[in-house]
Formats: structure tokens, sequence, C-alpha cells
């Protein structure tokens, strides 16, 4: 396990760098980067992929989301002091949305989606 072989090196940084300090957010990136092209070797459609550390961040905490992990833990993970900046990041997907609308319908209620009424025959029905 990597935690077990990083305590064993000097320094207090999880990834260090070679001196043992942190590794800085360009280094972090270059790291990335240079996994994408080696990943993109087996899967061709990441070279089209705009992927950054953010991308990973942001994906992790939508992960979160859809495992039902609570958004207030999810804040904390993230490291957030507040969770209304985590509401802004974490934008529920349609999945989501539909997951919860499920657990709310009324027993008596037939499933599916909402199909609002056309504007257009809704008014020439008024007519």
């Amino acid at each position: 396990m990597y935690a077990h072989e990083r305590s064993s090196r000097p320094g207090q940084a999880f990834f260090p760098n070679p001196h043992g300090c942190p590794l800085s957010a360009d280094a972090v990136q270059r790291r990335l980067s240079q996994h994408l092209v080696n990943a993109a070797s087996t899967c061709p459609d990441l070279a089209n992929k705009h992927v950054t550390v953010h991308t990973l961040r942001h994906t992790a905490a939508m992960r979160f989301l859809e495992a039902g992990i609570d958004a207030a833990v999810i804040a904390l993970w993230l490291g957030h002091e507040s969770q209304a900046t985590t509401s802004i990041y974490l934008h529920a997907d349609i999945a989501i949305k539909r997951k919860a609308l499920e657990r709310t319908r009324q027993p008596d209620t037939r499933a599916g989606e909402y199909q609002p009424a056309d504007p257009l025959l809704t008014w020439l029905q008024s007519l």
C-alpha cells in the first residue's frame, strides 16, 4: 500500500517531490499528462479528452454523490469551507435527479418522464 511505503521515506507530503516537499500543481499536472499519454495507447478516446487534476477531483466528487454520500461529507473531503461552494461544484446529473424523483413518486402514479405540454398547442386549444 502506498501510504505504508510513503511513511518509510523522508518528508511529510503524501505525494512528494524528490526533496520530500509537496508536489507543485504544475508537477502534478505534468505527471497526469504523462499518464494520459500512456493510457491513450490502451484507450484511444482519451487522446481527445481535456483531462486536468480538477477534472479528476470533480469526477471523484460526482461519484461520491452518485453513491449516496451526503454533500456535507463531500464538502469536507474537498476541503471547502462552505457547503455552498460544494453545491456549485456538484451538479446533479439526470440519473441522480431521476432516482430522487422515483423515490418520491406516489404509489398510484405511473412512472415516466414529465413531458410538458407544447406551448403552441396549449395556446391553440385555449382559443
